[in-house]
């Protein structure tokens, strides 16, 4: 059918009520959003976004309602979706934007694509990855991973990817999303190396929309976690940490899940791969920790300094 591209669409959508389908690739996702409230009349009221992309630059994709749980799980990143009767507004001024892996990629960011379950319903097609053709000009899906011996020289909330053996991984803890809140934030603590520093990566990981995964980050398991902020600790302390935390638009996944992810390409990825076959399990075994107390970042030495 007649195909339309997302540089045309941010031409002419004020003149169109009905567009033609639309060939992308998801580039990134975030995770679920609940939006409900007492007052509100909605069956599902969830909502996820994403960043698609096809030859003439990327904008935002945003999944409503009864959508979600019929989708989400489907659309990947690296997923080639066909969409039809969807919608264009307006974009939402106050969402969080994802890095992109390639900076030179053009960002329409006054529009957005919205799916709908009704008013039209929207129709969506999940292509095969064998089955796209490199004449339709869709950008692969690009990385920005790090190793531990660069993680020091980042500026505070860089954004970046990284790889590494879990060596620790701290039981669940909650922290109220606001004060006096009844809503909170379920995280843990992990450790992870490369091979490239004698100090691992501190990761504060955020449970996002994939409780399968944060529940079984054990030791030993080969982690990859995505769209992650460096944390520098900006006061004048000598012995400062570096670590990261989760944004948004994080993925994580672990040994069992990275069969057909799009970083197993990654020239990083390979080598830190590399690395670990020249590793012995039994020795790795023995440095290992799982759950306890995780107090970061560390209080002070004195009293006086707290």
């Amino acid at each position: 059918s007649k195909l339309t591209n997302l540089g045309h669409l941010e031409m002419t959508w004020r003149s169109r009520v009905r567009f033609h389908p639309l060939l992308v690739r998801i580039l990134h996702k975030s995770r679920l959003r609940y939006y409900g409230r007492p007052e509100k009349k909605v069956d599902m009221p969830y909502q996820a976004y994403f960043e698609v992309a096809d030859g003439s630059g990327m904008m935002t994709m945003v999944l409503w309602d009864s959508l979600c749980p019929e989708w989400y799980h489907s659309m990947k990143v690296g997923t080639v979706l066909l969409l039809d009767k969807y919608t264009i507004k307006t974009s939402y001024p106050f969402k969080t934007h994802p890095t992109p892996g390639d900076s030179q990629m053009k960002r329409f960011a006054a529009i957005e694509i919205s799916l709908n379950v009704r008013d039209p319903p929207t129709e969506i097609s999940i292509i095969p990855e064998e089955m796209v053709k490199p004449e339709w000009g869709l950008p692969e899906v690009k990385y920005r991973f790090i190793t531990r011996s660069e993680l020091d020289d980042l500026p505070n909330n860089h954004s970046c990817d990284v790889i590494g053996l879990v060596t620790f991984v701290g039981r669940a803890e909650r922290a109220r999303k606001r004060e006096h809140s009844e809503d909170f934030w379920l995280y843990r603590w992990a450790h992870a190396i490369d091979g490239t520093s004698d100090q691992p990566f501190i990761l504060e990981l955020f449970a996002t929309s994939q409780p399968d995964v944060f529940e079984r980050i054990h030791p030993m398991t080969y982690l990859v976690c995505t769209q992650m902020r460096v944390i520098q600790d900006l006061t004048e302390n000598p012995s400062r940490t570096v670590y990261l935390t989760t944004s948004n638009e994080s993925q994580i996944f672990i040994t069992g899940w990275h069969k057909g992810q799009p970083y197993t390409k990654d020239a990083k990825v390979k080598n830190f791969i590399q690395w670990m076959k020249s590793q012995s399990e039994a020795e790795q075994i023995k440095k290992t920790v799982i759950g306890g107390y995780y107090p970061f970042p560390r209080p002070p030495d004195s009293f006086l300094k707290y």
